[in-house]
């Protein structure tokens, strides 16, 4: 076994990274055909693991992979490379694909055991709720060209990196995605809020966004705080251009606060104060999910 950042999970072992192999006939590489996760750990703790394994389970039933495991079998890898990695603070990465056939055919193979991976890498330090501390995100805006099954955690993500490589070559952190209606849909890898005159907006759930278990955290807790007014609509890009506020929710980032939208100011072009009760919320409660 590897110690370390050099441990990783393969088809049931433990093993250094450099010796994981997995085959070029992989579906996993010929068609990205499989799904994963990304469980984030802080302080050697676990946020919301039962959560994004279900939303695993999902996506698997999406593709219809069947796949024996259970939540304490996951939880025993997680837990494994987590404790070996020497950072405190690492993602523990899932990945499932269909496993490999003798011969590229389109349709499902028969009878061929799934491949399994699952590695730790350093991710930072949970956000501290500080509007001086906070690092301020600037986003540009996108029509959405994915596919049409985005609740589906896929490992076909290029859709999603030629948005985010957008992104990045304006030079800004994330690139906003909307659909052909002009309607938000989320970021090209995270989920997208919008904060207008203290109210606090997200688009539903549908095909065209994933259903983000930080989003999901923090949907709950802002529902249940009186003070707050939290609804789940449809959201014009109009509207997000308007904004008080804007937010991105991730499992690595939690809840980050845009200050830039297309080259313009987001409300006053600082770190807003409802920002601050949404991440002193999350920081509260992520372990309890």
């Amino acid at each position: 076994m590897g110690s370390g950042a050099d441990t990783v999970f393969l088809n049931g072992q433990f093993m250094p990274m450099h010796e994981a192999k997995i085959s070029p006939m992989d579906r996993g590489f010929l068609f990205g055909d499989g799904v994963y996760e990304m469980v984030p750990c802080h302080n050697k703790r676990l946020v919301a693991l039962e959560l994004h394994m279900a939303r695993l389970q999902n996506s698997l039933d999406g593709i219809g992979l069947k796949l024996n495991m259970c939540l304490k079998d996951w939880q025993n890898i997680a837990q494994n490379l987590m404790q070996q990695h020497t950072s405190d603070n690492v993602g523990i990465y899932f990945h499932v694909s269909r496993g490999a056939d003798i011969k590229r055919f389109h349709a499902f193979p028969a009878d061929i055991p799934p491949t399994i991976f699952a590695f730790a890498f350093e991710i930072p330090p949970a956000p501290v709720a500080n509007r001086q501390l906070a690092k301020p995100i600037k986003v540009i805006s996108s029509e959405d060209l994915r596919w049409k099954r985005c609740h589906i955690k896929s490992t076909s993500l290029l859709g999603n990196v030629l948005h985010f490589q957008h992104g990045q070559e304006a030079g800004v952190n994330e690139t906003i995605l909307y659909n052909s209606q002009y309607e938000l849909t989320e970021a090209s890898s995270c989920n997208v809020f919008i904060v207008k005159d203290n109210s606090v907006y997200t688009p539903p759930l549908d095909k065209q966004l994933l259903p983000g278990i930080t989003r999901h955290i923090l949907l709950d807790l802002l529902q249940k705080d009186l003070n707050i007014h939290m609804q789940e609509r449809v959201i014009t890009m109009q509207e997000v251009h308007a904004a008080d506020e804007i937010w991105l929710t991730s499992s690595s980032k939690e809840v980050a606060a845009v200050v830039e939208l297309d080259g313009k100011p987001v409300g006053k072009g600082e770190v807003g104060p409802v920002w601050q009760i949404a991440q002193n919320l999350f920081n509260a409660n992520k372990y309890n999910y």
